[in-house]
């Protein structure tokens, strides 16, 4: 019983704060992100993520809304329109964030679908956006994997095996960007494959994600040259010849040995 009570209590912390914004005529949008935007993610302890967009003549957050910003039920940024605009994007401070638009919720949107289209653009990678990501994410995954296969060749398993984790995050951006998506935070990894699919077996959930488990648990060569060759081929495919190419015979390293 305690539980429900405060689920009941958080959400209408949220739904109060929403009605109190949304009243303001200093708030021009207001977008809900996190696990409570996404179906299935939620648990008893999930805040409620939002961002306040206010207008670039009242960039403050209006007062009656700074009490509990961030709490158990409440974890609020505030951008003028001005910052939301490039805010999530590259070269923009916080570009690490712009997973967290997609699947979000336009909650408000009084500049006529302004909020909206900002919204949508951030949730995708445009084609040629994508197809420089790609570019030069698969050159750090390429690097950070060829450190990982050269130590195990050399009999250094332990840093073999940090290299291998530190080429996933690498890898990751470039699958997914391969499929014009911005990479998911891990938080939310798995739901994405079983929810959203790439596509192709081979980005299964039931496929991709224990290689990726067992790349980051031991650093597995075998593992991480399966990968590669999925990679390789797709990025091929997609137009990335050069990039793999730069690598002359050390490409050949990283390929799956017979």
């Amino acid at each position: 019983m305690p539980q429900r009570t405060t689920e009941r209590s958080d959400f209408t912390a949220f739904t109060d704060f929403v009605a109190l914004a949304s009243a303001s005529p200093d708030v021009v949008g207001l977008v809900l992100s996190g696990s409570q935007a996404r179906q299935g993610i939620a648990t008893t302890r999930s805040d409620h993520d939002v961002y306040v967009i206010t207008a670039d003549d009242r960039p403050a957050l209006p007062p009656a809304l700074t009490e509990g910003r961030r709490s158990a039920a409440l974890d609020v940024m505030a951008l003028p329109l001005s910052a939301f605009r490039t805010h999530g994007l590259p070269g923009d401070t916080y570009a690490w964030d712009r997973y967290a638009f997609v699947h979000s919720q336009v909650l408000l949107d009084r500049l006529d679908g302004t909020i909206t289209q900002l919204v949508e653009e951030k949730a995708v990678l445009e084609g040629l956006e994508a197809h420089r990501l790609v570019r030069s994410e698969l050159d750090a995954y390429i690097n950070s994997l060829y450190r990982s296969v050269k130590s195990h060749r050399d009999a250094r398993p332990a840093v073999a095996h940090l290299d291998a984790a530190e080429s996933v995050p690498y890898l990751l951006t470039v699958v997914f960007a391969l499929h014009q998506r911005v990479r998911p935070y891990n938080k939310y990894l798995l739901w994405e494959l079983e929810h959203h699919p790439l596509g192709a077996p081979q980005w299964g959930a039931d496929v991709l994600f224990p290689q990726l488990r067992r790349i980051v648990a031991d650093g597995d060569l075998a593992t991480q040259r399966a990968l590669f060759a999925t990679v390789e081929r797709a990025a091929r495919q997609a137009g990335h010849a050069a990039v793999l190419d730069s690598w002359g015979s050390d490409i050949d390293l990283l390929r799956p040995q017979t």
